[in-house]
């Protein structure tokens, strides 16, 4: 038989029972689909938030109190840990290659203005933190002033959606009322929207040093330093964490992040997720290998008199092989191909319904799902057909 004749038969064999066919490759369906939405939201995911990790900049190095990394033996009994402070942050401006630099400190707090109030994220920052960030300006007015980052100074900059809920008209000139202070708005950012989960536009900007007095805290909550990008970031955190052993009395009780240090970490939860995805993935289409080595195997039993002819006709054993092979593997590549357009289908609808998914199917899934799945279909039909290929022909004529 030729390789036509092959595909023709096999095609028929398939088509003759069309509902047994389409259950035996519902596992493989149900599996690619499952795996190809998942990876595909797993990518979109990680594509999103590494653009708006970037947003902020690719030079930026995080500096948070506490050791996160710990190494050694316990430190002696009694010793004190120092909190970072504004004068570390100052300290840094030392560091060859930092250009500028932000103390963080933030929390939350009811902010009124009137009659109208309501607990809104409160964050505490200098000047700076729009060129650090690379953050939008102010759509009025103007950010904070630049001044002495440890005198407090009753000023607030607002978002969008704070001058929206809190002020009938414009804010600016306006007294804002934070816990027991009152604030002086002077400026209302633009429009940005959410950014790796946090809505940017509900937030209140206040002097670093206004914050520690509004939380009763002299510590912060991290120090975030924008580097010179020809300056090799190694040398910078070296610089840094030089200066801030020397400050803290040799304790190293701070930790420094690299951007490279950040990212590595989200890359190693996403390497786990598609660990768990293939996990799935890889039972959902055992379960559908299995149902279609199930499915061939009874086709044998039932078309032992088909095979016997053939057999008798001349045909080859290898050809026996190769025609239940070939049915093993158009069912699961039809299985493949459905999931994939399933999971095309699912996704769309999703991100109808759900404009904010981040769904984002790689090239490499598209291909490779279906090729997978006919590797898993010819898997599946090796016993079968080598079962069909060993009847004897005149045994299996005699079987009509």
């Amino acid at each position: 038989m030729r390789g036509f004749d092959l595909l023709s038969l096999a095609s028929s064999a398939i088509l003759a029972h069309r509902l047994r066919s389409f259950l035996s490759v519902l596992g493989i369906v149900v599996g690619i689909t499952s795996v190809v939405l998942l990876t595909s939201l797993g990518e979109g995911t990680r594509a999103t938030v590494m653009s708006e990790f970037t947003s902020f900049g690719t030079n930026i190095i995080s500096i948070q109190p506490g050791k996160f990394r710990t190494t050694g033996l316990p430190t002696q009994a009694g010793g004190t840990i120092r909190r970072l402070t504004i004068a570390d942050s100052e300290a840094l401006r030392r560091v060859p290659g930092v250009q500028s630099l932000v103390p963080v400190l933030f929390g939350m707090a009811r902010v009124q203005a009137g009659i109208r109030a309501r607990s809104i994220f409160v964050m505490g920052v200098t000047a700076e933190m729009q060129e650090v960030w690379s953050l939008r300006r102010a759509r009025v007015g103007r950010f904070l002033p630049p001044g002495d980052p440890e005198r407090p100074q009753q000023v607030a900059a607002i978002g969008t959606k704070v001058a929206e809920e809190l002020f009938d008209g414009s804010p600016l000139g306006q007294r804002l009322r934070i816990a027991d202070q009152r604030f002086l708005v002077v400026g209302v950012m633009e429009a940005k929207g959410n950014m790796l989960g946090f809505d940017v536009d509900d937030v209140v900007y206040i002097p670093t040093a206004s914050a520690q007095r509004l939380f009763a805290r002299d510590e912060l909550a991290g120090i975030d330093v924008k580097f010179d990008p020809r300056v090799p970031v190694e040398e910078v955190v070296t610089g840094i964490r030089r200066l801030l052993l020397d400050r803290h009395r040799g304790e190293e009780d701070f930790t420094i992040l690299t951007q490279t240090e950040m990212l590595g970490v989200l890359d190693r939860v996403l390497s786990v997720v598609g660990v768990a995805v293939a996990g799935i993935g890889g039972i959902s289409l055992l379960v559908g290998a299995i149902g279609i080595l199930t499915i061939m195997w009874i086709s044998v039993g039932e078309r032992t008199s088909e095979i016997g002819l053939i057999l008798a006709l001349g045909g080859q054993k290898g050809q026996i092989v190769a025609l239940f092979l070939l049915e093993s593997a158009l069912l699961a590549l039809a299985g493949g191909v459905l999931g994939v357009g399933l999971a095309f289908g699912l996704s769309e609808g999703l991100k109808a319904l759900v404009p904010g998914l981040p769904f984002r199917t790689p090239a490499e899934m598209v291909v490779g799902a279906p090729l997978f799945c006919l590797l898993a279909g010819i898997l599946a039909g090796v016993l079968p057909a080598r079962r069909a290929a060993a009847l004897d022909p005149v045994s299996a004529l005699r079987a009509e």
